[in-house]
């Protein structure tokens, strides 16, 4: 899904939800336990039940591979769920990878080719060489971690060298890697106002914004500070709508989750 069609979806749908698909095996429907495979009847399910209100899935990688062998092909149906019936969603593997540039080129190789999904988040630090294999793939997405919502982003990602913080040295830099048709930044929701900060040195890219909901982050704020003209937003809300109930009316009531975050959504992009 390149940037124009991202943004296409937006507007039609009225939201710029991502929901995330982070199916913990010890917080699943008691009912569902029973089943071949509980993390792709879960993740289905949640699937057919939002994808009406959102634009966008985020499996995080790290609560399929804790299941070993089962969780990875549970990852890879899910993908190929996604793929066969809601290929209008852009499907973003939360897999926070980087290394050196021959082992970059395999991660790459491995969600780009053999996963096939749409995107990608990566992380900076190792520099140019880890991030650009990710980007020689047309059509695809790169989203880098800049400024996460996690409490431990004050130690590094704040640290100045008396012109700029990292965060924006990386947002910076990374920019002459790629531009804003591949390559997105994740800004935690939970850092309210620096938005503004972000979009001075990233005025059109898109971010995708973890935070809303469980970790306290303001879908308000990051409106008000983060949206641009294309809205340039994807909002992730995952324990929100996923784990909105735990028996057996769990797709229902993830699906009224989703439909409330939505609707808040519609009424700020009609403004």
């Amino acid at each position: 899904m390149n940037r124009k069609e991202l943004i296409s979806q937006i507007f039609s749908k009225k939201n710029f939800l991502c929901v995330g698909l982070d199916p913990d095996i010890k917080k699943l429907p008691q009912h569902l336990l029973d089943k071949e495979d509980p993390i792709f009847e879960f993740n289905k399910a949640i699937i057919d039940a939002t994808a009406d209100y959102c634009v966008a899935y985020k499996p995080n990688l790290a609560f399929y591979e804790c299941e070993g062998v089962k969780g990875l092909i549970s990852f890879e149906k899910t993908v190929e769920y996604l793929k066969q019936n809601y290929p209008n969603h852009l499907v973003i593997a939360d897999a926070k990878r980087g290394d050196i540039g021959n082992t970059s080129t395999m991660y790459a190789r491995t969600f780009f080719e053999t996963y096939d999904v749409d995107a990608l988040t990566v992380a900076p630090y190792m520099g140019e060489d880890s991030v650009t294999p990710f980007l020689q793939y047309e059509g695809k997405w790169v989203i880098l971690l800049a400024l996460t919502s996690n409490k431990g982003s004050q130690d590094f990602q704040f640290t100045t060298d008396g012109t700029e913080r990292l965060f924006e040295k990386v947002i910076k830099r990374s920019q002459q890697w790629g531009n804003d048709d591949n390559l997105m930044f994740v800004v935690g929701a939970t850092q309210g106002k620096m938005f503004e900060d972000i979009r001075k040195v990233a005025p059109n890219a898109f971010l995708l914004v973890p935070g809303v909901g469980a970790q306290g982050g303001s879908l308000e704020e990051v409106c008000k500070y983060g949206m641009t003209k294309d809205c340039g937003l994807l909002v992730n809300s995952s324990r929100g709508i996923i784990y909105a109930s735990n028996g057996e009316d769990f797709a229902e009531k993830a699906r009224e989750a989703a439909k409330k975050v939505a609707d808040q959504m519609a009424a700020v992009l009609s403004k």
